[in-house]
C-alpha cells in the first residue's frame, strides 16, 4: 500500500470547494474544511494499489497503457511517466477518432514518418526554402499531437486518465470501445464512469506526480520482466530456427548428392529358361575329301557290273569259257615308258 504520508504531503487530500461537489464522490471525502473537502486518502492508497495490481498485470503480458494528460499541469508528468514505462501517450491535445477511428490517425502517423525520413536522408533539402519551411512546420505540429502515439497500432489494453472532467472526449471514447479506465477523479467529478478510480488531486502537479509514481512502479518492474522474458524466448526461437534451417541445409545436400551419384544397375534373377526341344541328330555333313573315296568305290562297282554284263554277253554268243566267266577280270596294266 503506498505511503499516506507521502501523499499528504504531495496534497492529494485537497478537493474542490464544497458547492462544487459531486454526490458521487460522497464515500471518497473525510470530512469539509473552510468550505473545502478533505479526501479520505486510506481509501485512495488502498485504490491506487488495486489499479496499479490491474496496470501491473497487463504490462506483463505486453498490454499497452495510453496515458492521457493535456491540461498543463499533467503534461510533464505524463509524457515522463510514459517514457519511463515503454506505453503510449497523449499530453499535448486529445485528437478525436484517436482511438475510435485509429485507421485515419495512423494515416497521420505514417505521414510524420515520411517526414521525419526525408529530414533524416536529406531528401527534404531538394525542396526550395519555402517548401522545406513548410514541410518543417507540418513535421513540427504532427510531432507533437501524434509523436506519443507512434508505436499504438491498436486500441490500447487500458487507459489512465487524469481529470476526467477535462478529457472528456477521451473518457468518452474510452467507454464507447469497452476499454479499461484508470483515472484520477477529484471531488468535482463522477466516479462511476471509471472502472479504476483514485480519488485525490487532480490539480496540483505534485498531487498528479505523486500518484503515477505509485501507480506506475510496479508497471516498469513488469515491463523489464516482460522484456526479460520475450529476449530469452526471442532467443530460443531463433536457435531452434537456427538448427531447422542447418538440418533442413544437410538433407537438400544430401539429397543433392545421391542425385550426383549414379545408382548401382538392378541385377535381375535369371529367367527360367524354356525347355529346349532335342532334335534328331543332323545328318553328318561330308566335306569333299571323304567324297573321294565313296565316289572311286561306287566307280569300281559300275565298271565290275559292266564287266560282268559283258560276260553274260559272251557267254551267250559262246565266246567264253567257264574259266573265263569264273576269273575276275583284273585291270589293265599302265604300260611301261
Amino acid at each position: 500500500m503506498s505511503n499516506i504520508k507521502e501523499l499528504l504531503d504531495a496534497g492529494v487530500h485537497f478537493g474542490h470547494q464544497t458547492r462544487k461537489w459531486n454526490p458521487k464522490m460522497r464515500e471518497f471525502i473525510f470530512e469539509a474544511r473552510n468550505g473545502i473537502h478533505i479526501i479520505d486518502l486510506v481509501q485512495t492508497a488502498s485504490q491506487i494499489e488495486t489499479a496499479s495490481e490491474f496496470l501491473k498485470g497487463i504490462v506483463a503480458k505486453g498490454g499497452k497503457v495510453l496515458f492521457v494528460g493535456t491540461k498543463k499541469q499533467a503534461q510533464v508528468t505524463i509524457r515522463e511517466t510514459a517514457e519511463a514505462t515503454g506505453q503510449p501517450y497523449a499530453c499535448e491535445r486529445w485528437l478525436g477518432g484517436m482511438m475510435t477511428n485509429l485507421k485515419t490517425i495512423k494515416r497521420s502517423i505514417n505521414r510524420m514518418v515520411e517526414l521525419e525520413t526525408m529530414e533524416t536522408d536529406g531528401s527534404m533539402a531538394e525542396f526550395v526554402k519555402q517548401e522545406q519551411s513548410m514541410l518543417r512546420r507540418e513535421l513540427n505540429r504532427l510531432h507533437i499531437r501524434l509523436n506519443g502515439i507512434r508505436d499504438l497500432a491498436t486500441k490500447p489494453d487500458a487507459i489512465f486518465i487524469v481529470d476526467i472532467k477535462h478529457e472528456h472526449n477521451a473518457l468518452a471514447e474510452a467507454r464507447r470501445l469497452r476499454v479499461p479506465i484508470v483515472a484520477i477523479v477529484d471531488t468535482n467529478t463522477d466516479p462511476t464512469l471509471v472502472d479504476y478510480p483514485i480519488a485525490g488531486n487532480d490539480d496540483a502537479i505534485r498531487s498528479i506526480k505523486a500518484v503515477l509514481g505509485a501507480v506506475t512502479q510496479p508497471m516498469i518492474e513488469a515491463r523489464a520482466a516482460y522484456e526479460a522474458t520475450a529476449a530469452k524466448l526471442k532467443a530460443e526461437a531463433e536457435a531452434k530456427a537456427a538448427k531447422q534451417e542447418k538440418a533442413s541445409a544437410e538433407a537438400e545436400a544430401a539429397k543433392a548428392g545421391a542425385k550426383a551419384t549414379p545408382a548401382p544397375a538392378e541385377v535381375k534373377a535369371p529367367a527360367k529358361a524354356a525347355p529346349v526341344p532335342v532334335e534328331a541328330p543332323a545328318a553328318t555333313e561330308v566335306t569333299p575329301a571323304a567324297e573321294a573315296p565313296a565316289r572311286n568305290a561306287s566307280a569300281e562297282e559300275a565298271k565290275d557290273a559292266v564287266a560282268e554284263l559283258k560276260k553274260l554277253d559272251k557267254n551267250k554268243d559262246g565266246k567264253l569259257t567257264e574259266d573265263e566267266l569264273r576269273a575276275p577280270e583284273t585291270p589293265a596294266e599302265p604300260a611301261k615308258a
